[in-house]
């Protein structure tokens, strides 16, 4: 168990109704230059008011405790009803600056607002909310810009009954953070619009997609190409047009290659039908024509990529069976073919390596382990998290930074999804589509779908040494379109995807959108 055990004190200072917990707290004798008593380790196990720090509200539902994540001891908020509090440190003689706090946490969620904040600076207040982790302990960030020499330290939890958060090791140093990547893979789009989809905004108006998602704050795009597909959608020609549109809308673009006619996964990466039979040798030739044919059409037409995967979740390799990891010697030639062809269009552009291993750290180890013993030449690592497969969000976290530490690599999340809703706009029964299938403290809703995306981009922007480029979110605009199924080769192929598009099922656009803005 990993919520408070102790015995209920009376909550004292009850707040009045409505009564935030952001007022500008009194400077306290506590006050100094840099933050005092972070790991909550000088005052033992149930100290109402650890040294260094005040309290606000209901003070009895702050206190330390045994079980911390560094030391012994740690913060934590709970009570057996509902309970306003905030635990804050007033730091004063600070040199301006940019500054980032850090601070490992856990949270049963739940609460009405659970974050750390860092305020009364001299520059707007920063908050970072704690993303819900029963179990393991996640780091967090949040940056701030002092320009008054001063700055205040909080934590808050306004809570319901039985509601808890555990924080440990809060440090605040002078740095910055933040992810450049705010994305979105949009390769459903032209298919969508050619078969009669519309997008709106918010308000109900008719709009262009790419515009809607840039206005939100998007601004990388990431589309995927097939080689020959059944429907002639995700195809050269529609990666150029789609690609004239992200670019004019200010965009960058991440080009996906799948090296398959149809979806290329853990599960399947089946060759093109024109290059079946092919012997090894001929399919390393064909990996470097075809990605520098796509690639260099987008140069001529003045949209060059600027990220390239070669590959698409290739956990088990690619162009099986020459390129499965069973056989690393030929599976590292073609990816480094596909390399390649992307440095010699354009040596600027980031090529990245995608598995699907989000919460697999063991197994991220494994195959980049291979791909390095074996020569394989890349620059970035992404993979793809859904936290309703791939565990929790601290085993996320623990596999990103040791992929980025590791290779001395940047890390993305290349894929990653939640639903707003559970029941299915067309015929076909959505990929998540029950309550048990939900991550825990994320409900189906669109404020469970903007946490998880505020939470799995704070996790991202929390790898050290800036290595945490962003995120992608799959897939923004596959609403439910009649004739833009699953399978390319069937038009009456539903979608199971829709509850999870970022617009809703009266082609609105959803408030979730607003994770596009995160740092």
């Amino acid at each position: 168990m990993f919520h408070p055990r102790r015995t209920i004190r009376v909550l004292l200072l009850p707040l009045a109704a409505g009564l935030a917990l952001t007022a500008l707290p009194a400077q306290t004798a506590e006050a100094a230059s840099t933050l005092t008593n972070g790991g909550f380790e000088s005052d033992g196990t149930g100290t109402a008011t650890p040294a260094g720090w005040s309290e606000y509200g209901d003070n009895g539902a702050s206190y330390t405790e045994s079980g911390g994540h560094g030391g012994s001891y740690r913060l934590s908020h709970y009570a057996s009803s509902a309970y306003k509090v905030e635990t804050y440190q007033y730091l004063s003689g600070l040199a301006n600056g940019a500054y980032v706090l850090s601070a490992w946490v856990r949270s049963s969620g739940g609460q009405k607002a659970a974050y750390i904040a860092v305020k009364n600076c001299g520059s707007t207040e920063q908050r970072t909310d704690l993303p819900v982790s029963s179990s393991g302990w996640i780091r967090i960030v949040t940056p701030v810009k002092v320009t008054d020499n001063q700055c205040t330290v909080s934590i808050n939890s306004d809570a319901n009954a039985g509601n808890w958060i555990n924080v440990d090791d809060l440090t605040f140093t002078s740095g910055t953070s933040g992810t450049s990547i705010h994305g979105a893979d949009i390769s459903s789009l032209a298919k969508s619009e050619a078969k009669g989809g519309v997008y709106r905004t918010s308000s109900g108006t008719t709009g262009d997609a790419v515009t809607l998602l840039r206005d939100a704050g998007m601004n990388y795009a990431r589309l995927k190409v097939w080689v020959n597909p059944a429907d002639g959608f995700n195809d050269k020609a529609h990666v150029l047009a789609t690609a004239r549109r992200i670019k004019a809308a200010g965009m960058k673009l991440l080009v996906d290659f799948h090296y398959s006619d149809t979806w290329a996964d853990p599960g399947k990466q089946t060759k093109p039908a024109a290059w079946a039979g092919y012997s090894y040798s001929q399919l390393k030739t064909d990996v470097y024509t075809h990605t520098y044919d796509v690639l260099g059409a987008l140069k001529a037409q003045g949209t060059t990529a600027d990220m390239v995967q070669v590959g698409n979740e290739i956990n088990g390799g690619m162009l099986w069976s020459e390129g499965s990891t069973d056989n690393w010697t030929q599976l590292a030639g073609l990816l480094n073919s596909g390399y390649d062809a992307v440095k010699a269009v354009n040596p600027s552009t980031v090529v990245a390596l995608h598995l699907a291993k989000g919460g697999d750290k063991a197994g991220t180890e494994w195959w980049f382990d291979k791909a390095v013993a074996n020569g394989v030449r890349f620059d970035a690592i992404g993979l793809s998290y859904y936290g309703y497969w791939h565990g929790p969000l601290s085993d996320f976290q623990t596999t990103l930074d040791d992929a980025a530490a590791r290779y001395g690599k940047p890390v993305f999340v290349a894929e990653t999804a939640y639903p707003f809703r559970l029941d299915s706009d067309d015929s076909l029964t959505n990929q998540i589509d029950t309550t048990g299938e939900l991550v825990a403290g994320y409900p189906a809703t669109v404020a469970g779908q903007t946490r998880w995306m505020n939470d799995v981009a704070s996790i991202v922007e929390a790898v050290p040494d800036h290595r945490g480029l962003g995120v992608f979110y799959w897939e923004a605009t596959w609403t439910a379109v009649t004739g833009n199924g699953w399978d390319p080769a069937d038009a009456s192929s539903g979608n199971g995807w829709e509850n999870q598009a970022l617009f809703g099922y009266d082609d609105r656009a959803l408030s979730s959108m607003s994770w596009f803005g995160h740092r």
